[in-house]
């Protein structure tokens, strides 16, 4: 195994504090149905869970097929409404991002969300050019906790699993970057340490993070 290192970001919670966001979007969607889902209800089956999981789970049935791609551009459309005027990386993001590729480290963001929200985000965020994956939502066929969008990444970047560490803020996705053999940080945005599986380090935002702490991960 050679010493070169990658990143490897999630995107909402992550990228950018889009959850709030994502909540008003589904209060908006859920309300035309007359469900009133609870702060707590999203803490526990939003966050970090793909849109199939969370229509499943507040619709109380199997939401498939054509149905689940109406209903799904029908909300993912809500949030980019609302969400486009608001569009702002996590304190640090950039910085970190440009820190990491003048130290040769590769680059990713791996995310279950539609590519259409990734392109909103990352249309202002102006980091894709750093990037050497991106994958959403349509590039896989198994959701996080499945390992699946970062094995694919590691490949997309070139290196093995163990070269890789993972910036994640969801149950779901920590889990997801375990599972691939993957280091983690905990991106305290939308859980508690205490809410997250365990992490290799846990931060708050990226003005606490540098090249030198990722590269002691694999000290």
């Amino acid at each position: 195994m050679t010493n070169q290192i990658a990143v490897i970001f999630d995107m909402d919670g992550v990228i950018c504090h889009t959850n709030p966001y994502h909540s008003k979007a589904f209060r908006e969607f859920f309300s035309k149905r007359n469900l009133s889902p609870t702060d707590a209800d999203f803490a526990a089956h939003m966050y970090g869970k793909s849109n199939s999981y969370i229509l499943n789970h507040f619709l109380e049935r199997v939401v498939e097929g054509e149905e689940l791609l109406q209903l799904e551009d029908e909300k993912e459309s809500l949030f980019r409404k609302i969400y486009e005027p608001f569009v702002e990386p996590i304190s640090g993001f950039v910085s970190f991002i440009e820190d990491l590729k003048n130290n040769q480290v590769r680059l990713g963001v791996a995310t279950s969300a539609p590519r259409a929200n990734l392109d909103l985000i990352l249309g202002k965020v102006q980091v894709m050019d750093y990037l050497g994956s991106v994958l959403a939502s349509e590039n896989v066929t198994r959701h996080k906790p499945d390992p699946e969008v970062y094995l694919a990444s590691a490949r997309n970047l070139g290196v093995s699993p163990e070269q890789c560490v993972v910036f994640e803020d969801s149950f779901s996705g920590v889990s997801a970057a375990i599972n691939a053999g993957m280091r983690v940080v905990g991106v305290l945005s939308s859980h508690t340490r205490e809410e997250l599986p365990p992490c290799n380090l846990y931060i708050s935002d990226y003005r606490e993070m540098s090249f030198a702490k990722v590269k002691a991960l694999f000290a």
